[in-house]
């Protein structure tokens, strides 16, 4: 078995979902600076506490579950703050739409934004999302599902 105390261990597993996190951060915070950091910052805390992992197969959850918690304290600084997003991690639509959507997604509750960065951006499965923000699962699809129901009707 890996340790993954060793720092060309973690890194190749760090590697692995430094995407994936970053953008989950960036579409959560909506800050390319603030994402940066809060990812820079999970990731020393998970290094720092890797003896916590038993199991190195359930590092994507251990290090997401460190991030939303650094995003959450982040969003609790700051409300409505906007940036664009990197032209790389647009939506793929015209610019308009790309435009329409972010403003939608940023109208959404904290909460909601956090929850569909995990399922859309973080590949979560509800499941693994109620473990990780400790909600029930139904729940988490019940305010998923709410949130992107205000999406679709901001967007009509």
């Amino acid at each position: 078995m890996e340790d993954l105390r060793e720092p060309e261990v973690f890194a190749r597993y760090y590697e692995s979902v430094y995407q994936d996190m970053y953008r989950f951060a960036l579409y959560t915070l909506k800050n390319p600076q603030d994402a940066e950091d809060v990812t820079g910052e999970a990731v020393a805390d998970a290094f720092a506490s890797v003896d916590k992992l038993r199991d190195p197969q359930a590092f994507r959850g251990w290090i997401f579950k460190i991030l939303s918690n650094k995003c959450r304290k982040k969003l609790k600084e700051y409300t409505n703050k906007t940036v664009e997003l990197p032209e790389h991690l647009s939506t793929g639509g015209g610019l308009e739409e790309s435009v329409q959507v972010r403003e939608a997604f940023g109208k959404l509750a904290q909460e909601e934004r956090l929850l569909i960065s995990m399922k859309v951006f973080g590949g979560y499965k509800s499941h693994e999302i109620g473990e990780i923000m400790q909600m029930n699962d139904n729940t988490v699809r019940s305010r998923i599902s709410r949130g992107l129901g205000k999406m679709r009707e901001l967007l009509r």
